[in-house]
């Protein structure tokens, strides 16, 4: 069924890509919207829920024209998507979809406004109504196939500099190093940059133990899936891509059998 409400735009989460992973919410979205766009590769997962919907789909660094191509199609009356991978707020689309509203001046609503008695300057009628379909996001699908690891305060860093400069990237892994975080990094490695994660683990060595755990998933929840643990000081050498999450330990993180464990405290409150 085709979703019929005017200047509607969705931007969805599609989780780490097993249809297993994919929420009942997006799922029942992209069964219902005229059009969907997204990066190729997501597409391509997605393909068997969107048969016979108008597609529109680019390949890599064309985030911009996808985004701006959606937001033309939903005011023009046809129900749109605009699918990412993960969480579509987490180093995804949902940002950018707000920002070109934001620069162009296009009034925009949220979903949940027409819903309850919370006022809002805009109506369905006037404005571009907005839904954002929360996904699980790759450290969430990670951190579960290691065991632990994130159940104590983090902080996730990309290591991509081609939106960030490398200046700022590094004065936050050492911020993050000194204040004893787990650190969860996005995008450790590419072709084109593939000096950055070394220089990361330098930072933190500085300030962890060299046999602290570090958690190495590749495409969870996926064909391929690769998940190992090795210590902080052998994290030069690991087999990292652009579809691998890092998790570095913080200094009472432990590797227990094959699980990955970051305490919560419960042990020097309780006796267990």
């Amino acid at each position: 069924m085709i979703e019929n409400s005017q200047q509607k735009l969705y931007i969805v989460g599609i989780g780490p890509g097993s249809p297993d992973y994919l929420s009942k919410r997006s799922a029942d979205v992209l069964q219902s919207v005229h059009t969907v766009a997204g990066y190729t590769t997501y597409i391509d997962l997605i393909r068997p829920l969107i048969s016979g919907k108008e597609i529109v789909s680019t390949g890599m660094m064309k985030e911009v024209d996808r985004v701006e191509a959606a937001i033309e199609i939903a005011l023009s009356g046809k129900s749109c998507a605009i699918v990412c991978s993960g969480d579509p707020g987490i180093y995804a689309m949902a940002g950018l979809a707000l920002e070109i509203c934001q620069k162009k001046n296009i009034p925009i609503t949220p979903h949940f406004s027409l819903l309850t008695s919370h006022s809002s300057p805009c109506t369905l009628q006037s404005a571009l109504c907005i839904e954002i379909v929360p996904g699980i996001s790759a450290l969430s699908a990670g951190a579960s196939l290691l065991g632990a690891p994130l159940t104590h305060d983090f902080a996730v860093i990309s290591l991509s500099d081609l939106l960030t400069s490398w200046e700022k990237i590094e004065a936050r892994i050492e911020a993050a190093a000194q204040a004893d975080f787990v650190i969860v990094i996005y995008n450790p490695k590419s072709k084109k940059r593939d000096w950055q994660l070394k220089k990361a683990q330098e930072i933190i060595l500085k300030y962890r133990n060299p046999e602290t755990p570090v958690g190495i998933v590749a495409s969870a929840m996926r064909e391929g899936q690769r998940v190992e643990i090795v210590n902080l000081e052998y994290l030069h050498t690991a087999d990292v891509d652009m579809q691998t999450t890092v998790f570095i330990g913080n200094s009472t993180s432990v590797k227990y059998l094959d699980f990955m464990i970051t305490p919560r405290g419960y042990s020097e409150k309780y006796d267990i």
